[in-house]
């Protein structure tokens, strides 16, 4: 029996070409794009070149016609260099075009799929001040006036704002209906009434965007209802459950990354008249964080292929999710003490990426939530 960690040719061939891309041009912008909070343009470009926005996407719409695995890979791999490169390309692929995929009609797919392949960046408007882990909780309504909808409300904390030309928004058509009367409507940048507001000034992952979205008497028509009227809850449910594998690739690569930027300086720097990585104390430490990076990738990896083979996998997702993101501190954390007191300072990258980690326990469902989640499955 082959491990979940086995990967076929044509796998590792693409996470090579992702590896040598992520190295070659991102690596070199990592810094500044963390001191600007800004992706750079043109690295976005290229990331559209590589076809890495459109794994999925059928090649029919212009797409890779790619496994979900393989984005996976990616966002992996993308984390390992930066991981707000690395979300950035994670929501496009497990929420936006995932969602357009699954629900989008005949037109929609047309119109929209090709451009979030090549050229157009998408977002994902859900959050609310009062809707977090309580998701439907939101307040933005969406009125039927005539044969349009007219959505008024306020989106925070949503990735990917500043630079998308679509975003998933995600209202309700009637409030005494609770979540089934969440609705989400496909609305592009330019419609007039929405403005994309204060960008957040955070602790990591700062160049990827996240920013409020005001929705001021948008007017749509029926055209922009993506799946059904009062489904809107179960587009959001499905695409956040694999877009927790998603936030456990990205965790999973920061971690490796770490660990990565840990061994290479245990064999270089030197104390005592050798290498540090010749101290037990410090060959411990490596050794944990090694443990913990595979089985966090065994947990991931496994998600992953239970939901290309179309499987139940909501409890493996929530366990990959919340495994990754602690490990993913926790090997932050430790390479940082590998390197000493330079460890702590922008010179090198490990304090970045233990920045970078602490979002991973928070966003796309709370430590606490797949807890629920997870327990949810041991007890039904």
């Amino acid at each position: 029996m082959q491990a979940l960690t086995q990967l076929s040719e044509e796998e590792v061939m693409f996470r090579d070409v992702v590896r040598r891309f992520s190295k070659l041009e991102i690596a070199p912008l990592v810094r500044q794009m963390d001191e600007h909070a800004k992706l750079d343009p043109a690295l976005l470009r290229k990331i559209f070149e590589q076809g890495f926005m459109g794994i999925d996407i059928p090649e029919e719409y212009g797409g890779q016609g790619g496994s979900f695995f393989q984005s996976v890979l990616m966002i992996e791999e993308l984390a390992a260099v930066d991981p707000a490169v690395s979300v950035c390309v994670d929501v496009q692929n497990t929420l936006v075009n995932n969602a357009v995929r699954r629900w989008g009609s005949a037109e929609q797919k047309q119109r929209y799929l090709p451009k979030l392949a090549t050229e157009m960046v998408g977002s994902y408007a859900l959050s609310e001040a009062g809707a977090g882990s309580d998701a439907f909780g939101l307040v933005a309504g969406a009125k039927q006036d005539g044969s349009d909808w007219v959505i008024d409300g306020q989106k925070l904390w949503i990735t990917n704002a500043a630079e998308a030309g679509v975003f998933l928004v995600f209202a309700s058509v009637d409030a005494t209906l609770g979540y089934k009367g969440i609705t989400c409507f496909l609305v592009d940048r330019e419609t007039a009434g929405l403005k994309v507001g204060k960008k957040e000034d955070k602790l990591g992952i700062r160049a990827s965007s996240t920013c409020e979205v005001v929705l001021s008497g948008v007017r749509v028509g029926q055209s922009a209802v993506l799946g059904e009227i009062g489904k809107g809850y179960k587009v959001a449910i499905e695409t956040l459950n694999e877009g927790r594998i998603g936030i456990g690739a990205q965790m999973l690569g920061l971690a490796q990354g770490a660990l990565d930027h840990a061994v290479a300086y245990a064999k270089q720097r030197k104390q005592f008249g050798k290498a540090i990585g010749e101290f037990q104390g410090v060959q411990f430490t490596l050794a944990e964080c090694a443990v913990e990076v595979e089985a966090a990738r065994l947990l991931v990896y496994n998600a992953a292929r239970l939901r290309d083979a179309g499987q139940e996998f909501v409890q493996q997702a929530a366990m990959a999710k919340y495994y990754a993101s602690t490990i993913a501190e926790n090997v932050a954390s430790r390479a940082i003490e590998v390197f000493g007191g330079v460890g702590f300072s922008k010179e090198y990258p490990v304090e970045k990426l233990y920045r970078d980690a602490k979002i991973g326990r928070i966003y796309e469902g709370t430590s606490n939530m797949q807890r629920v989640v997870i327990a949810k499955h041991l007890l039904r």
